[in-house]
């Protein structure tokens, strides 16, 4: 889900301006890239410049970026190169994690303890891009509470939590994925996702969507929009904050990237 976690107030312009992803304190991300940043997920693979520390200097490089609230509350920009050799959690078997590097698996779920001992479930997935292994908190996963106007029961927010496949009603097949820039994976290459948020719903329709891990979309399968769809589009368009939304064209073919 692409709930925002940050505002773009508190993008660290200055360094993004530094390694080229902003200039004159506008953004040069797309929309997409910026979307995930702000949504606390990583972009794309993106193409940076004149990254230097006090011992590195690094004139260009491909790496994905994101944020993290620090202790003092403001977000650090981090940078996720393509490592020579992936860094193994110590909860992964190397039986594990050959499976996920080599793509025999989409993700694993394990068993850790925290700093205080406390046990947590996490889900581990592999970036073939960055040679990164991704581990999230299955607790901290936020689930949509609907997709395409169609409420999801506990078992289905339990699955995706997870990590698994969901089906819905309308045929839409959709999973979780840390490893995604849009956190949805989906034989359908549209959906419209819904959240309760202060007693409200949030609406995030998400275009150009990946297949699911190791799978192609069908083509014709991928650009079907249910019933479902256009009724949480009708939604969305309601919430807009105009008077006249006469102005606004969808084409429903039209979903590259």
């Amino acid at each position: 889900m692409n709930i925002i976690s940050f505002k773009e107030s508190e993008l660290p312009v200055d360094e993004l301006e530094t390694i080229g992803l902003a200039a004159g304190g506008q953004m040069l991300l797309n929309v997409n890239d910026l979307k995930a940043l702000l949504s606390g997920r990583r972009t794309d693979m993106l193409h940076l410049e004149n990254l230097e520390t006090e011992s590195i200097k690094i004139k260009s490089i491909h790496a994905k970026i994101s944020l993290r609230r620090n202790e003092n509350g403001k977000a650090d920009l981090l940078i996720h190169p393509i490592y020579r050799k992936p860094a193994t959690p110590d909860f992964l078997d190397d039986n594990e994690a050959k499976q996920l590097e080599k793509g025999e698996v989409a993700s694993l779920l394990k068993i850790t303890v925290d700093d205080k001992g406390n046990k947590k479930e996490v889900l581990v997935e592999y970036d073939a891009e960055t040679r990164e292994f991704i581990v999230s908190d299955t607790e901290k996963i936020l689930v949509p509470d609907m997709i395409n106007s169609e409420f999801l029961t506990p078992a289905q927010k339990e699955a995706y939590r997870k990590g698994k496949e969901v089906k819905l009603a309308d045929g839409t097949i959709l999973n979780y994925s840390g490893t995604d820039s849009q956190g949805i994976r989906s034989n359908r290459l549209a959906l419209i996702a819904s959240v309760l948020v202060d007693g409200g719903l949030s609406f995030m329709v998400y275009q150009a969507l990946n297949a699911a891990f190791g799978k192609k979309h069908d083509p014709k399968e991928s650009k079907k929009l249910s019933p479902g769809y256009h009724s949480a589009m009708a939604d969305v368009e309601n919430q807009r904050p105009v008077a006249d939304n006469s102005h606004i064209r969808f084409e429903k073919n039209r979903y590259s990237r």
